[in-house]
């Protein structure tokens, strides 16, 4: 009975292991927002002009991205979402303008848009834009 039981612990513990498969990562629950560029910076740029960069905002979850607002956080900075756009599909994007009026600013200047969502894990989302004013000559 000692062998027996010596024999299956030596099977049992020379016996080989057995690797699992790595799972491959699931997909994302729910919607997911990201934007593109996650932020820009105009560079230098002259007093009293309008500049503006289009982001792209993106779903990669599995559900309806629903935009509900956007805001700035100047009067100087407004960002454009058509109503038409306000929902993203799954894998689906949406255009997003953002204008900054560098106004009679002098130096750097940074703002801010926020985007309000249904993506429970980033309710809203910060982009930041910034630029250099510089004094015309």
């Amino acid at each position: 009975m000692k062998t027996a039981s010596l024999a299956f612990l030596a099977l049992v513990l020379l016996a080989p292991v057995r690797a699992e498969e790595p799972k491959a990562a699931p997909a994302a629950q729910g919607p997911r927002i990201a934007v593109e560029p996650a932020g820009f910076d105009f560079g230098k740029a002259l007093q009293h002009r309008s500049l503006t960069k289009e982001f792209s905002i993106r779903n990669f979850g599995n559900a309806d991205l629903v935009i509900e607002a956007v805001a700035s956080s100047c009067g100087c900075t407004a960002a454009l979402l058509r109503d038409k756009d306000k929902i993203v599909k799954p894998g689906g994007s949406a255009p997003l303008r953002v204008e900054l009026q560098t106004r009679a600013f002098e130096g750097k200047v940074a703002k801010t848009v926020l985007i309000r969502s249904n993506d429970a894990q980033r309710r809203t989302y910060e982009l930041k834009v910034e630029a250099t004013v510089v004094k015309g000559e």
